[in-house]
């Protein structure tokens, strides 16, 4: 259903908007660490350290996929806050188009470079075939990705995050069913769990795209519809490709980290594996509704009520912090149970590793939370200098960190989890300070520059 967000209570439209995303990133994330739990616990930790160690490239991809929903959800909500319906569906056809061509071309680059990326990261001898198998087979799939990616970022600038949530469910439980029926019936290891990733996705891909188009079509328009318009496509990459850069500098700078981790065996790269997949849980949802702020600031900006914006982000900031407190007080209290997940290596070093990396990065969750939260305002009112900005500083702070902290210092991996406490505190301060204070359209003075909204 298409919603307005431009109109009724903030907080009341943000939490009913939002309770939906929470649910489907659950199920996004179910999708996602399925292969890990499964690898680690019914074929073992070399199995989990094979899917860990093309993690930070598939990463990478998805970086570029979820950048380019974020991006294009931002233009896509500030025509229908102004209810140009016609620029709508001109946006969605041109978004379309445009990310199947990148999808293509990036599946080709990804295969290409896929080996020599890996080789350069040091990943063990031992489990670099099947590392390969698993990087190949999602690269393969990647336009699904992309596709099903931007299709439900359009959802949700439309004000509906009830869709995608359906989308995902069926997605999620079905990749759980065929990565069971594939290692356990079928015997097929590392394999079957790509290649059930890659069936699901793509099937959600084509039925979601096929739903959004249908619903394209039912709204009004005063002219026809241009299928592809350059001047539009120019529009959403001064927001999208800032998205994207940001996400994509996140997966490299984890490139950089993941080859530092190599080096310290395959158990240290199992714990890693496990305790990245439950931080990276935390800020996919975290993430997802602080998105939902993105389109809530673009609708009303389009919509000329630039005031909301002050009351929607304290809105999204009580979300937040509901969100973070079960996330920090079961990781902090339960740290073994939640990597139990992952692992069946209960006293050993990948266990020691992945509790370890947990008590150092947890208790940080409501800094990075507040930055995340100052981020969606700027990329929702196209301040994307500043959104970068931030972006860079907490990527350059972190990796800069695990390099003096292992090689320099001999802090071993314990440097390394460090490096992510300080630079997202340090980013922190940043973004809010370019977020309430810095620029002329300031969040705090944002009510008295209506005249800037185009």
């Amino acid at each position: 259903m298409v919603k307005d967000l431009s109109e009724g209570n903030p907080f009341k439209l943000l939490w009913l908007y939002s309770l939906p995303l929470i649910g489907s990133v659950i199920f996004q994330q179910m999708y996602n660490m399925a292969d890990t739990v499964i690898a680690g616990r019914a074929i073992g930790d070399y199995a989990l350290a094979a899917v860990g160690a093309s993690y930070p490239v598939t990463m990478i991809f998805m970086a570029v996929a979820l950048g380019c929903n974020l991006g294009c959800s931002v233009i896509v909500s500030r025509f229908f806050g102004q209810k140009h319906y016609t620029e709508v569906r001109e946006s969605v056809s041109t978004i379309i188009i445009s990310v199947a061509v990148l999808g293509i071309v990036m599946t080709g680059i990804g295969i290409g470079i896929g080996e020599p990326i890996m080789r350069l990261l040091s990943t063990p001898e031992s489990i670099i075939e099947d590392a390969l198998m698993y990087l190949y087979i999602y690269i393969g799939g990647f336009l699904f990705v992309l596709l099903y990616n931007v299709s439900t970022g359009i959802y949700t600038a439309l004000g509906d995050s009830l869709t995608p949530f359906w989308f995902l469910v069926a997605s999620s439980l079905c990749n759980i069913g065929l990565d069971l029926l594939f290692v356990l019936v079928f015997d097929m290891g590392v394999k079957g769990l790509a290649w059930a990733t890659f069936i699901c996705q793509g099937l959600a891909a084509v039925l979601c795209l096929a739903m959004l188009l249908l619903r394209m079509r039912k709204l009004p328009s005063d002219r026809k519809p241009r299928l592809f318009s350059w001047k539009l496509l120019s529009r959403m990459c001064t927001v999208a490709i800032p998205s994207v850069l940001q996400q994509s500098f996140i997966s490299v700078g984890n490139l950089f980290i993941q080859s530092l981790v190599n080096g310290h065996g395959e158990l240290v790269l199992a714990g890693y594996t496990a305790s990245v997949k439950l931080n990276t849980f935390f800020l996919t949802t975290i993430t997802t509704v602080t998105g939902a702020m993105s389109a809530y600031t673009a609708q009303n900006l389009g919509a000329r009520k630039p005031e909301r914006v002050k009351t929607g982000l304290l809105a999204c900031a009580t979300i937040c912090l509901a969100i973070l407190v079960p996330f920090v007080v079961f990781y902090m209290a339960f740290p073994e149970t939640a990597l139990l997940l992952f692992t069946q290596d209960v006293e050993g070093e990948a266990m020691s590793t992945g509790v370890e990396f947990l008590r150092m990065v947890v208790p940080f969750y409501i800094v990075v939370s507040l930055k995340l939260l100052c981020d969606s305002v700027m990329r929702g009112s196209e301040r994307m200098t500043a959104f970068m900005i931030t972006t860079l500083f907490d990527l350059v702070i972190r990796v800069a960190l695990c390099f003096i902290f292992d090689p320099l210092m001999g802090m071993g991996s314990t440097g390394l989890w460090l490096s992510w406490p300080i630079g997202w505190s340090a980013a922190t301060v940043l973004s809010v300070v370019l977020c309430l204070f810095a620029g002329k359209n300031r969040l705090l003075r944002i009510g008295k520059f209506k005249e800037k909204i185009v």
